[in-house]
């Protein structure tokens, strides 16, 4: 984030006129004027400022590790300069050195609280820890040496620093090592040099044993060399842990040994033998990365998920010329972080309670929920508890130091519960191996989800163009998952015209997701498991599988936007090919359309079908706007260039389709221009297999429609704006308004706004709560058509006061409880509708819409447009909400070139 800016915003500065005036006045059922609404401002710049609460997530690019023995703190350096230090779970804390360089190595002093870094800039510091954010209290720069190892005995007041590596016993003796296969043993008292080793093979760590008579090498031909001091001609052993002797006689090649571990225990007479590496190469082809744990006879060879950055062991003892008696091992790798038991057999691991990660794979997406219902979290820990894996080992955590006050002062995140969407689904055949690989790596990544706190329903849509409907419940369950397959690709033959069937879509199974012409031969990456009941444990468990179909062995566009309401019982998704609502209580499909057809009578816009198997050979299927004004204005009126969004960000709502029709937007009548002029370029390629040119006289082509065409677009080249794309569903959202202009009473309905920034309002017909589960329910486009400058982002409802109004939501109920036959249970149902929001206002609501660029307020039913804004021009937005603050509403909206902005109603615009 670049910057925050607290902008408090005039919506009404860039509008026909400002709205003033006194509370309302007009009676109940007379629909509000501009001149009723009153909102009051409570919102200042003083309401807001940035300050970091958590810091969730495993260190990025780690390099080094630390470990204090006596108050049990733990510390890892990154590449970005970022220190994280670790105590007991809930302490953790994180520093930052200003110069952004390298920690190379880390280094306590041992229970005096404070810590030296050791950087790849050549600088060490003197970190103070006992003060609630730890601070550097010295430093000091090596101008002609470069710093590669330094080392703190315990209870010293020497740092010893050195260009290569260095290892001390006690205060007497000092290790230099050099991976030139050097070893020089230095008297520290008489400053003099005991002796000198000269070995063939490379030296990458050395390891003393505790009475400081012999110490052992690891090398890169992945041997251990022991030597004795009283001998050092030669090695006292040399032993190839994972290397055999072949029959010819040599030793078989093997990968470096980069670390050894050489620690005495009080138990045992057999010491403990701990070192990464070393395993035979051609057994180490397709293999982890290791760590290995020999103690006596026995070899256990752990195997990681990602490389080894650094392992400590952990010991009794901070004195290192006494009997180690280790008793873990801790495991730095490059994106996790292990500690594994060393007093049991098995070497199991410890559970971790850090909130490093969220889990096993990359994050995908992230939502915040706030103000949820006081008994969720409860809920949630307690069957989340139920979810520990076995195999850890029964001790506890062993980094356990440190307080609050000591380490501390940020807030940390808790994992609640975990819940896998690949258990709904089968495991892919060998022979579907190429389709999984058409999709992405791992065909069940999270793309986008939805929770409703109050009734605990949780949606999830998936990368293999699927989504999973999840239902709470504090039982196990015994059930089969219902699987709806939907066909969401149309052609320009295949698509339903709304003039040929019933405009309320009131009839099911005239929308089944099999439309006209559907190919017989349709695949899926994703399978569901559909042979018997499923056992679901406690907490979510899956209901419904909505998954779009292959068509010609052509994977389904991805999902681009997702609502449910569990009030209506409904759930609906849309891509770049269409919208799908579906009736998830009586698990069926109400409607699948093209986004053209969502449209009705109402479409602005002309069209030229053309066949799209006609064109499908042809190279020169070219479109363009017909006036070269027009082509100036867009390139006057497009989106940033990369320099904006730092080379790489684009827009989540602007994905290209490339099976797709293109329009553009513009006036809704006109006469028909020629499709190519003479010596006109070219304005874009049409790539789709069902492409729909739309011509628009240049006269009615307003600035508005203008911006409109293209501003999902996120390059600066001609040739990448005009790239054919459909007309997204880019976000959705049930709630109560008002479907037509003539209404008084507000209805379900189901906002839908596209990429070219056009919103649309379905009306919804649902029967009553007795009727239910046998009536089916009713919808279909009401013909009201609204426009933004580009992509619609955001719906938000507020009353004629200025109250945000929150969608009807039903009460959660235990699913899996029996019903009594004479006294069914009956859903509660929470109806916030805009007529009990309000008394004195008439009937009415604000709908707020927010796009990448604009921003507007519209007064239903008139759909008078109150307030207009254009958010940005140099940038677009990411992210927009309405949210409650300081007991008022603000519009938050996240833009692209790393800017936060809040948004309010006021007369004038004011940045600060």
């Amino acid at each position: 984030m670049k910057k925050f800016r607290k902008v408090l915003d005039g919506l009404s500065s860039s509008s026909q006129g400002a709205v003033a005036s006194p509370s309302c006045s007009n009676a109940a059922g007379t629909p509000p004027t501009p001149q009723d609404i009153h909102v009051q401002e409570t919102l200042l710049s003083e309401n807001f400022h940035i300050c970091k609460t958590v810091r969730h997530g495993f260190p990025y690019q780690p390099t080094c590790l630390a470990f204090d023995p006596v108050q049990k703190i733990l510390a890892i350096g990154s590449r970005t300069g970022g220190i994280r230090i670790l105590g007991r779970p809930g302490v953790d804390c994180y520093s930052q050195h200003e110069s952004g360089a390298a920690v190379l190595q880390l280094q306590f002093l041992i229970n005096e609280g404070a810590l030296v870094t050791a950087c790849a800039d050549d600088t060490l510091h003197l970190w103070n820890l006992r003060q609630r954010r730890p601070a550097i209290l010295h430093s000091l720069k090596f101008n002609r040496e470069r710093i590669t190892f330094c080392h703190i005995p315990f209870q010293s007041k020497w740092l010893y620093v050195g260009t290569e590596r260095v290892k001390s016993s006690d205060y007497t003796q000092m290790i230099n090592w050099f991976e030139s296969g050097t070893v020089v043993q230095w008297d520290l008292r008489a400053k003099k040099v005991d002796f000198r080793i000269y070995y063939d093979e490379a030296i990458h760590s050395v390891s003393w044993h505790h009475e400081g008579n012999q110490f052992m090498c690891s090398h890169s031909d992945g041997s251990l060399t022991m030597w004795n001091l009283r001998n050092t001609a030669r090695p006292i052993q040399i032993t190839y842990p994972h290397g055999k002797i072949l029959k010819e006689g040599r030793k078989e090649s093997c990968k470096p040994i980069l670390k050894v571990e050489y620690k005495t225990s009080r138990n045992s007479n057999e010491p403990y033998v701990i070192f990464s590496g070393g395993l035979s190469y051609d057994k180490a082809g397709g293999r982890r990365p290791t760590l290995t744990i020999m103690h006596g006879k026995a070899i256990t060879v752990l195997e990681m998920d990602h490389p080894i950055v650094e392992f400590l062991v952990l010991c009794d003892t901070p004195y290192s010329n006494k009997i180690q008696d280790p008793y873990a091992v801790v495991l730095l790798l490059e994106k996790d972080f292990i500690m594994v038991d060393l007093t049991q057999s098995n070497f199991p691991i410890f559970e971790n309670p850090y909130s490093m990660d969220i889990h096993e794979s990359p994050v995908t997406c992230t939502a915040y929920f706030a103000e949820c219902p006081s008994d969720i979290i409860p809920v949630l820990y307690s069957v989340g508890a139920k979810q520990k894996k076995t195999g850890y080992s029964h001790k506890e955590w062993p980094v356990s130091g440190g307080t609050w006050t000591l380490v501390s002062g940020f807030l940390t995140l808790q994992m609640l519960y975990k819940l896998k969407t690949s258990k709904v689904f089968e495991n892919p055949n060998a022979g579907e191996g190429r389709a999984v690989e058409q999709v992405e790596e791992d065909p069940y990544a999270i793309q986008m989800v939805r929770w409703c706190p109050q009734s605990r329903l949780f949606c999830v849509v998936g990368i293999s163009a699927h989504v999973i409907l999840y239902r709470f419940s504090k039982h196990d369950a015994n059930a089969e998952i219902v699987s709806l397959e939907v066909r969401l690709q149309f052609d320009s033959e295949d698509v339903i015209s709304l003039s040929e069937t019933d405009p309320c879509f009131s009839d099911p199974s005239s929308h089944s997701p099999q439309m006209p012409g559907s190919p017989s031969n349709v695949t899926s990456v994703i399978h569901l498991n559909k042979s018997r009941p499923v056992r679901m444990p406690p907490g979510y468990q899956a209901e419904l599988v909505m998954q779009l179909q292959w068509v010609d062995r052509e994977p389904p566009q991805q999902i681009t936007s997702l609502d449910i309401n569990s009030a209506y019982g409904l759930l609906a998704f849309g891509s770049c090919n269409g919208l799908v609502v579906v009736d998830y209580i009586q698990k069926t499909i109400l409607m699948c359309v093209s986004t053209l057809d969502l449209y009705g009578a109402a479409d602005p816009y002309q069209r030229l079908t053309r066949s799209p198997r006609k064109n499908r050979q042809s190279t020169s299927g070219l479109t363009e706007l017909s006036d070269n004004q027009v082509s100036m204005d867009m390139e006057k009126s497009k989106s940033p260039t990369s320099d904006h969004v730092n080379g790489h960000c684009t827009s989540p709502t602007s994905q290209p389709c490339s099976l797709g029709k293109s329009r553009i937007p513009g006036a809704p009548e006109g006469p028909r221009l020629p499709r190519r002029g003479p010596g006109r370029p070219p304005f874009r390629k049409a790539q789709s297999a069902a492409c729909m040119e739309i011509s628009l006289p240049v006269s009615s082509l307003t600035e508005e429609s203008r911006e409109n065409s293209f501003s999902f677009s996120r390059s600066s080249s001609v040739s990448s704006i005009g790239r054919d794309t459909k007309e997204v569903v880019t976000t959705l959202h049930f709630g109560e308004s008002y479907g037509r202009k003539g209404d008084s009473v507000p209805t379900a309905c189901l906002w839908v706004g596209t990429s070219l920034g056009v919103v649309l309002l379905l009306p919804i017909s649902i029967p009553t709560e007795k009727e239910r589960l046998e009536e089916p329910v009713t919808m279909g486009p009401s013909g009201t058509v609204l426009m933004l400058k580009g992509p619609v982002l955001s719906f938000s409802f507020l009353d004629c006061g200025g109250t945000l109004i929150q969608s009807p939501y039903e009460v959660w109920r235990e699913p899996n409880v029996p019903e009594d036959p004479d006294e069914p249970c009956r859903r509660k149902l929470v109806n916030l509708s805009p007529l009990s929001s309000q008394e004195a206002c008439g009937d009415g609501h604000l709908a707020v819409v927010c796009s990448e660029k604009q921003a507007k307020v519209i007064l239903m039913p008139t759909q008078a447009v109150l307030f207009t804004h254009n958010v940005t021009e140099s940038s677009f937005l990411l992210r927009a909400d309405v949210v409650s603050v300081c007991n008022s509403v603000c519009l938050a909206c996240f833009c692209a070139n790393g800017h936060v902005m809040t948004l309010r109603f006021t007369v004038c615009l004011s940045l600060l």
